[in-house]
């Protein structure tokens, strides 16, 4: 069978390594993560470096946590390949991939060609803001689960995009979705009633997931008031779940 031929293109990547995944529907799932550089948005709470850089971090064997650095950008039939070496000295061990950032969807055009191939290898995953509906609807065809965060402005220090949030729901509700919420000891009721509006009426089926903040290693808000904001999101009808970011108690990557 002729191998598909992967187009001539690059991307900005910050890093490839294999880990748990510690947040949203496939939490504790394995998953060979390809975080990209560049992001739209500049939050608070953002604990990734996602600036482009001349070079990026390429784990040298699968978990192994050492890395080799490539020069940026890299070609996408590099990328590829590094997945099938992967899997093939580590089989069956992974669940999937996370497109993570950074915002993946500022180089949807390359995405474009190279989901087609990576979807052939593993199931594919996107983590995102939730700010380029136009960009998720040219690669949803090659995704299985999208992770959507909202951007709640007491914690992001950003003003929350309601519309673009809602524009995007309605697009990644068309495959397995949720949506997160970072939350704070400080975030106000009303944001998260805002959230619960929009949800139960654009994708009332779609997962709330509450992700208290992480602050030096620990969750940075009581478990009551976890419970008092899941039964407040509860009584919309919707699916809320309380979970932290569970690979910083387990101190992988």
């Amino acid at each position: 069978m002729p191998v598909p031929v992967i187009p001539v293109a690059k991307l900005p990547l910050i890093e490839i390594f294999s880990s748990l995944q510690g947040e949203g529907l496939l939490v504790g799932q394995r998953q060979i993560f390809l975080r990209l550089a560049g992001c739209n948005l500049n939050c608070d709470y953002c604990d990734t470096s996602f600036q482009p850089l001349a070079q990026c971090k390429i784990e040298r064997t699968p978990g192994c946590e050492t890395f080799d650095l490539w020069n940026n950008p890299v070609a996408m039939s590099r990328v590829v390949d590094l997945m099938r070496h992967w899997l093939t000295v580590l089989p069956k061990a992974h669940h999937s991939v996370s497109l993570t950032g950074g915002e993946p969807l500022l180089h949807a055009k390359m995405l474009t060609s190279l989901l087609p191939e990576l979807s052939r290898l593993l199931p594919l995953q996107l983590e995102t803001n939730g700010t380029l509906p136009e960009a998720l609807s040219a690669v949803l065809p090659w995704l299985r689960w999208v992770i959507m965060d909202f951007k709640l402005e007491s914690q992001s220090g950003i003003v929350t995009p309601w519309q673009d949030h809602r524009r995007f729901l309605e697009i990644a509700a068309q495959v397995n979705c949720c949506v997160k919420l970072v939350v704070g000891e400080d975030t106000p009721n009303t944001e998260l009633e805002r959230v619960g509006e929009i949800v139960v009426s654009t994708a009332s089926h779609v997962p709330v997931i509450l992700q208290p903040r992480t602050i030096a290693g620990n969750c940075s808000v009581p478990g009551i008031k976890l419970l008092e904001w899941q039964g407040m999101l509860s009584a919309y009808g919707l699916d809320v779940r309380i979970i932290p970011q569970t690979h910083c108690y387990l101190a992988v990557l």
